[in-house]
């Protein structure tokens, strides 16, 4: 077994591209899914993407 190592999106060498498509598409889902208005406007980079993406998955009780 191996052990999963996390590592923070603000640390990702791409941390600061672009949110990806896959990653707008998801937190519009996800929004929906928790009841929450769609937070894309807002996000600029994949760091940002996939922390909103972690809150987003807790607050639609999939985490």
């Amino acid at each position: 077994m191996t052990d999963k190592i996390d590592k923070d999106p603000k640390d990702w060498v791409s941390g600061d591209d672009p949110m990806t498509d896959a990653q707008a598409s998801y937190l519009k889902t996800l929004s929906e899914q928790a009841g929450r208005p769609d937070p894309t406007a807002n996000v600029r980079t994949k760091a940002q993407a996939s922390e909103l993406i972690d809150d987003m998955r807790r607050a639609a009780g999939l985490a």
